[in-house]
């Protein structure tokens, strides 16, 4: 009987994880003192829950902030999530980052070196408002705003706007800015501010309800953490926040043992999305850059030569963040441009 090669086994696990007749259970996992990670990500930390690949995971999220702040700046007491209130109450293993991201979660499979595929299928609302805020020595201008800020922002969830000021609305397009796994284990635990090869913090508004966020694997089980929950940003998030607030998110999460980055990327329905991150704009370009050229010729069949030129006549080179320690830029790719499916 012939042996299947390790890329045919790699697709036919990939398949049976996917297909419509696979056994699949739908996880539901809410923020609590026991189910969150504050601050961190970290390949020593304790799984708050398995799933098996091509599991459907529902996740809560929390708001990035405290009550006192929140109800300082106007939100009613009555409107501050309970979950918000125990959570900072009572957790005590924090940072050294400042998000309150729920997990990790264990994925039966993943191991160094294979690829975390995190189909975004649904983002909603949990709560009515959100804020925006800047803080002393933060943001990209710290020099221009020597100062702390905080507004609220009512959100309107029947016609998707944020009313930012009268006559000024601010259309709503939610999406995680914190999706992430584990570092390697030799970083030990790092901050969950700056995005790098393990995702993160990458902050990237593209990153909606139908898109698809391609993660490196690191560690067993991956361990994948979610959390920084926006209801709109603008590429840069300038003065360090978005809309920043509460989301409940479905997500399906699938082992990929046929693909292998160096870097996260992600697909839209119009576009592929390559990323770079560094303490460096121009090296976190470069390496976003030089991800759209491997990619163009591994997918596209493309000399070197020739996917720089589309690369450069063709894919937009965008700002993602400029304020997060490691600064993001990301390539978009159109994938009506593209002459052969990109499959990965």
């Amino acid at each position: 009987m012939p042996r299947f090669s390790t890329a045919a086994a790699a697709l036919a696990a990939l398949f049976a994880a996917i297909s419509p007749g696979a056994a699949q259970t739908t996880h539901r996992l809410m923020p609590t003192p026991a189910t969150v990670a504050w601050g961190y990500y970290d390949a020593a930390a304790a799984p708050v829950l398995r799933i098996r690949s091509g599991d459907q995971l529902v996740v809560g999220t929390l708001i990035t902030s405290t009550p006192e702040r929140l109800q300082a700046a106007g939100v009613p007491p009555a409107q501050i999530e309970p979950a918000l209130r125990e959570i900072t109450r009572t957790v005590t293993n924090r940072g050294p980052g400042g998000h309150i991201l729920t997990g990790p979660v264990y994925v039966e499979g993943a191991d160094s070196g294979d690829v975390l595929e995190v189909r975004i299928q649904r983002i909603e609302l949990a709560i009515p408002y959100a804020y925006n805020a800047f803080g002393v020595g933060r943001g990209f201008l710290p020099e221009d705003f020597p100062y702390a800020r905080m507004r609220i922002i009512p959100l309107d969830r029947r016609r998707m706007v944020a009313r930012f000021a009268p006559g000024i609305d601010v259309p709503l397009h939610p999406f995680f800015g914190s999706i992430g796994v584990a570092p390697p284990r030799s970083r030990g635990r790092v901050n969950s501010a700056p995005p790098d090869i393990h995702a993160g913090n990458l902050d990237n508004k593209e990153l909606v309800a139908g898109t698809t966020l391609y993660i490196p694997v690191h560690t067993p089980g991956a361990l994948l953490e979610i959390g920084d929950g926006h209801a709109g940003q603008g590429n840069g998030e300038v003065d360090i926040t978005a809309l920043e607030t509460s989301l409940t998110g479905t997500f399906r999460v699938i082992v990929r043992k046929d693909m292998h980055l160096a870097w996260p990327r992600a697909e839209t329905p119009t576009h592929w999305i390559t990323m770079g991150m560094d303490t460096s704009l121009v090296q976190a370009t470069r390496i976003a850059v030089r991800q759209a050229i491997d990619f163009l010729m591994t997918t596209q069949g493309l000399s070197h030569d020739d996917a720089y030129m589309l690369t450069s006549v063709a894919c937009d080179v965008d700002i993602t963040e400029l304020v997060d320690g490691n600064v993001g830029v990301h390539v978009m790719i159109p994938k009506a441009i593209l002459r052969r499916r990109a499959s990965q």
